[in-house]
């Protein structure tokens, strides 16, 4: 998984994707967007909790990411939650729609980020977890927890 940059932005995040699936190999997408709709993300007002991606005759296409209106947009704003094509290369769609095709895979948006002025979607190749799994992760996380609180109480 690639470092983001400080030149990037994030806009959004999606904690819960790492919580629900195991990501096997992420890749970073251009959106098709319009003006108002970029200018409502540059505002911060982007949500990808809900998200998912299919891929459609040959297109990427990411469902349910919710941009907010621009207030000052009136006439100009799209739907908030219409489906927004997803700008990858052919080799990438293919590569994916192969994996997809395999049992248990699928297509989580991680999230959403200015690089340079374009805005951006890091997408997941991902399998899901299973309740046992996530209990795993969780117990995990509390021994690091806990060992990082007593290594500051003997260190103090």
């Amino acid at each position: 998984m690639a470092k983001q940059k400080k030149d990037d932005k994030l806009i959004a995040n999606n904690k819960k994707a790492y919580h629900d699936y195991f990501i096997e190999d992420t890749y970073e997408a251009g959106v098709a967007l319009h003006g108002t709709e970029v200018k409502s993300l540059r505002m911060g007002k982007c949500s990808i909790k809900e998200s998912f991606v299919r891929i459609e005759d040959g297109e990427v296409i990411i469902y349910g990411m919710h941009i907010s209106p621009y207030e000052k947009g009136n006439i100009f704003n799209k739907d908030p939650l219409r489906a927004k094509k997803l700008l990858l290369h052919k080799s990438e769609i293919n590569k994916l729609a192969g994996k997809i095709s395999a049992q248990g895979y699928t297509i989580v948006p991680l999230k959403v980020y200015f690089k340079g002025s374009l805005v951006k979607v890091q997408i997941g190749l991902a399998k899901g977890k299973k309740l046992y799994d996530k209990r795993q992760d969780i117990a995990k996380k509390d021994q690091r927890r806990e060992a990082e609180r007593e290594f500051k109480v003997k260190n103090l």
